[in-house]
């Protein structure tokens, strides 16, 4: 097995929180309140609570489905099902250098198996800092395939790591238990977020699922290659694997923190397109009916998200000239804004039909170092404005203010919890490096739930 891989082990195993400093502890607790509230927030989705019925059916105990009722699970399948709802509404944090989503598909798991295991909130914050770590790393050596998603990639690796942790595995079992883990990885499509198809997210709940699978696995004695990450990642799922700069700055430059966040209810790479065509409305300041034609340029990935009439809500995060519309009508793309009401709206669905996406080379050619786009607002009476963006609000570059994130989670919590629910448990986040157990969270959000 390369020394890179069992380096990383013993990293996830014997680094202690007290090594990781007080700034990189205070921004994972900021990423532990936001990914909570995106999970309470997809947990009403309809396939996501029709799932949680059909799994119910067969439930185990020891972890907490963060859902209404608060019904308990085996910390795997509670672990799965927290990852499919806080995946469902396109929420989540993510890597602003690798494509990496480690928060959603590392927390859940983490709290889960926490829970179940009556691990401390010491333990849990350390988990989610090493876990991602790790997966952010191992994103950044591999070759992704040009259709790959990330669900289930790299980051189930970190979940296993993380899971690992959490059961207080040594450096050689944490070792195992993610080179078990290689099998478990998965090659969801891009293309099922254009189309719409909400399997994608069963692909990201899958990471959930490994952080308390993969642990139980090395502790039975099941074994697995050597060489198992570097040939899945390398050959398998990826087009190839770069170890050189896995180790580099270890324990100094912490992944969690390069970051972003996300206030915008949509894929995050069409986020620039969105900043910049604030600009051109807040200079013009139109009426829906005034705008002639909104011309956007910007890098591939993001140019490819321009179908005018996505087929349903998932669908519609990935669409940028649904999200312009629905900005335009409903003055802000949040989660109250991107709904479903904002898919069956006719002058959003107007709207969308002015909006004309094309890639720009010169764009695509600055990313990912830059996410940059260019937008064209035109109006009937003739004036027009360009506006441009390089580094979207909301990544490490340009962060969200904690009072923005503060009020995302009340947004999303509103239908869950009491009036200072969303307060108290923002309150018990903060100080959860004094958790005796991960299972207080839970008890927290069943005091102040609306039901």
């Amino acid at each position: 097995m390369g020394q890179e891989i069992e380096a990383l082990a013993k990293f996830v195993a014997e680094t202690q929180l007290e090594q990781i400093p007080a700034a990189v502890r205070h921004h994972a607790r900021r990423v532990v309140l936001d990914t909570l509230g995106v999970i309470l927030a997809g947990s009403d989705r309809p396939e996501v609570s029709e799932l949680r019925k059909r799994l119910v059916a067969t439930a185990g105990r020891g972890a907490t489905i963060f859902a209404r009722g608060w019904q308990q699970h085996d910390p795997r399948t509670a672990g799965f099902l927290n990852t499919v709802a806080g995946r469902a509404i396109e929420l989540g944090e993510g890597h602003r250098y690798v494509s990496y989503q480690g928060a959603m598909q590392i927390l859940p798991g983490v709290l889960a198996v926490g829970e179940w295991a009556q691990t401390s909130g010491r333990e849990m914050l350390a988990a989610l800092i090493l876990g991602y770590d790790v997966g952010a790393r191992l994103a950044a050596a591999m070759t992704t395939r040009p259709l790959a998603h990330q669900n289930g990639q790299a980051a189930l690796l970190g979940a296993a790591a993380a899971g690992a942790r959490m059961r207080g595995l040594n450096a050689a079992d944490t070792s195992r238990a993610m080179r078990i883990a290689t099998t478990l990885v998965l090659t969801p499509s891009y293309n099922n977020a254009i189309n719409g198809a909400t399997t994608l997210n069963v692909a990201g709940g899958m990471s959930g699922f490994a952080a308390g699978l993969a642990p139980d696995l090395a502790l039975a004695g099941f074994t697995a290659q050597d060489d198992a990450i570097e040939e899945a990642l390398g050959k398998l799922v990826g087009d190839g694997f770069k170890p050189d700069g896995l180790l580099a700055e270890l324990g100094t430059r912490w992944e969690i923190t390069r970051d972003w966040f996300r206030l915008r209810a949509c894929c995050n790479p069409i986020y620039a397109a969105l900043d910049a065509l604030e600009a051109a409305l807040a200079e013009l300041k139109p009426r829906p009916d005034d705008i002639d034609r909104i011309d956007v340029a910007t890098f591939a990935f993001a140019a490819a998200m321009r179908n005018p009439d996505p087929p349903n809500y998932f669908a519609s995060k990935y669409s940028l000239p649904h999200a312009a519309a629905a900005l335009i009508v409903n003055g802000n793309t949040g989660f109250n804004s991107l709904n479903d009401a904002a898919l069956q709206n006719p002058a959003i669905a107007a709207l969308r039909r002015r909006v004309h996406v094309v890639e720009d080379p010169a764009l695509t050619a600055a990313a990912p170092r830059l996410k940059p786009a260019r937008v064209t607002l035109k109006l009937k009476d003739g004036r027009q404005t360009t506006q441009t963006c390089d580094s979207p609000r909301g990544d490490c570059l340009n962060p969200y203010t904690e009072a923005e994130i503060s009020e995302k989670f009340a947004e999303l919590t509103a239908p869950t919890l009491t009036p200072g629910g969303s307060a108290a448990v923002e309150q018990a986040i903060e100080r959860c490096e004094q958790w005796q157990n991960v299972g207080e969270l839970a008890a927290l959000l069943r005091g102040h739930s609306r039901e």
